[in-house]
């Protein structure tokens, strides 16, 4: 199983050597990031920003789920884009609830706005004339600890806030150490799972990075990735368009 070809043309060796996926500071980062590029025989030079590579991720994304839900149920009006979640029949109150702070600073001051977020990729169901917001995505090509916390927060406020039934919130990433896709996997369910654009490739390199470690010093990658997929917490990005359509 290999990434989606909108994905796979983003996989790619940036100038220094290091893949475009891997964190230069971390060792286990690089070897597991170069071990993943090899079995993909990425040869592409990448010379894109990550701001840049973000968002082509992004719409890559975007585009392979709007594309595959036609297909898995043609006759359910899909709109897949990136909107407010005000714009959605669950949290169109909180429109009204921010034109009231808007008019009271001392309200304003009290509700805060972290409550007006736009997930990366929303998937709605248009059956009036409110979108019904039935998932939202948030992509990151790779991950850092402030990322972690704004999924987090994300998932919080889709929970807390809604007037309806609970959309599916996942995040999709391409991020290569188990250790950070275990510090959003793991929790207590601000979101539903984490979906991985080549998690086969990622076993197989962090199987044979993990057995070149020596002593405690690094917890072994390999045995973090494998308790994230049998607690059923992070799966291949294939599974995705299905659930989304099919639960």
């Amino acid at each position: 199983m290999v990434p989606p070809q909108e994905v796979l043309e983003l996989f790619g060796w940036r100038t220094n050597g290091i893949p475009n996926i891997a964190d230069k500071g971390s060792r286990i980062s690089v070897n597991i990031a170069a071990a993943i590029l090899e079995e993909l025989n990425v040869d592409r030079r990448s010379t894109e920003k990550g701001q840049t590579m973000g968002r082509n991720f992004e719409r890559a994304i975007s585009q392979i789920l709007e594309d595959r839900l036609q297909l898995l149920d043609e006759d359910r009006p899909w709109v897949v884009g990136s909107q407010k979640i005000t714009d959605f029949a669950q949290y169109a109150h909180l429109a009204h609830v921010r034109w009231l702070a808007e008019a009271d600073p001392t309200l304003r001051s009290s509700l805060g706005t972290d409550y007006l977020i736009k997930p990366d990729i929303t998937v709605g169901i248009d059956t009036d004339a409110l979108h019904h917001l039935h998932a939202a995505v948030s992509c990151k090509w790779t991950i850092r600890s402030d990322r972690v916390q704004n999924i987090r927060h994300e998932g919080v406020v889709l929970t807390r806030h809604r007037r309806g039934r609970q959309p599916h919130f996942v995040a999709v990433t391409a991020e290569p150490l188990p250790s950070r896709l275990a510090a959003i996997a793991r929790g207590t369910g601000e979101l539903d799972c984490v979906y991985h654009v080549a998690l086969q490739q990622l076993r197989t390199a962090a199987h044979a990075v993990g057995s070149q470690l020596t002593g405690r010093r690094h917890e072994n990658p390999f045995d973090t990735l494998e308790e994230l997929i049998e607690q059923d917490r992070l799966r291949p990005f294939d599974d995705l368009p299905y659930v989304i359509a099919h639960y």
